[in-house]
């Protein structure tokens, strides 16, 4: 294997490939077609993201702590896609499938740490509803700008302790058993399970990554909506009660979206085709980024009324040129 670079370490042979080959989606037919359809939601995801993040920025009414997550959202969404898209296209539209050893660990790196943002980020939302239909009197005072953004400053530095942790484990690993990842990016999971020699920290971090990421994240929005359905039932007449309501239902979707795809494919992933999973979860990637600020734009009657402003502006200075 000339692409392999071996070096003795503890009498132990550590192999350490040149390159790895990703072989998610080879062999599915007129899979092309289907990176089409991935190249739109793409275009879509940064074109929303980049406007919602506009207005928020631009609209000086956008600027509660709300907002703030909001943006964060918009910004973690655009750069998931950003770090995962364009590189899958060149791998399987431009039949480039080598990648580099580190370039691997790079992009397996950013794609898990936005990921993992994303999910924090619906964390921080929910914190946000909660205190908002609990505590309405006290929520500008207990809900602050500086709160909001120390909280999205740990979920950062969170994300990427976690994942500079879980890459840094994967430098350890010997890989003689095969260069070939069977995924359609570099995957941790499939990736570690590459390696020949003990691969037990690695299990232990990805399934506390799992845990951290999905299960920690799902388990407090459910205890938020639990306490929101608590707060609401002592609210006196339904009108009251639907009105609080509705100032959640662009996070109920967002959180819907984001974990229902990936819950069914982990329960369901061991019994449907391989070809049909690796599709299943490239889908639970790239739709999220590119449904997130259309929800938003379409359930929030204040960046609708922001972008009729913002529209309206850039066509008065349209037409002052003229």
């Amino acid at each position: 294997m000339a692409f392999i670079n071996s070096a003795d370490e503890n009498n132990i042979t550590f192999v350490r490939p040149a390159y790895f080959i990703i072989s998610g989606f080879i062999g599915i037919p007129n899979i092309r077609y289907y990176f089409v359809f991935l190249c739109f939601i793409y275009v879509l995801g940064v074109v929303g993201n980049t406007l919602v993040m506009t207005v928020i920025t631009l609209d000086h009414t956008l600027r509660s702590s709300k907002y703030v997550a909001v943006f964060n959202l918009a910004f973690t969404d655009l750069l998931s896609s950003s770090s995962l898209m364009p590189k899958v296209l060149d791998i399987f539209l431009l039949d480039h499938y080598y990648i580099s050893y580190n370039d691997c660990l790079t992009f397996m790196f950013f794609s898990f740490t936005f990921y993992a943002m994303q999910a924090f980020n619906l964390v921080v939302m929910s914190f946000d509803r909660v205190m908002a239909i609990m505590y309405p009197l006290h929520y500008q005072m207990r809900v602050t700008h500086k709160l909001i953004l120390s909280l999205i400053a740990f979920f950062w530095l969170f994300a990427i302790t976690l994942m500079l942790t879980e890459v840094g484990l994967l430098t350890r690993l010997s890989f003689c058993k095969s260069v070939i990842i069977e995924s359609y990016f570099c995957d941790h999971g499939p990736m570690y399970r590459l390696g020949c020699n003990d691969v037990t920290h690695n299990r232990a971090i990805s399934g506390l990554a799992v845990t951290l990421i999905l299960r920690f994240p799902l388990a407090f929005i459910v205890g938020s909506y639990c306490c929101i359905g608590y707060s609401l039932s002592k609210i006196s007449t339904f009108r009251k009660r639907v009105k609080a309501f509705k100032t959640c239902t662009g996070h109920l979707s967002l959180v819907a979206i984001y974990f229902l795809p990936i819950t069914f494919v982990y329960i369901f992933g061991n019994v449907i085709h391989p070809n049909a999973r690796i599709i299943s979860l490239s889908i639970t990637t790239v739709l999220p980024p590119m449904l997130n600020p259309i929800i938003y734009v379409l359930q929030t009657q204040e960046i609708k009324e922001a972008l009729k402003l913002l529209q309206t502006r850039v066509q008065f200075r349209i037409a002052a040129k003229y």
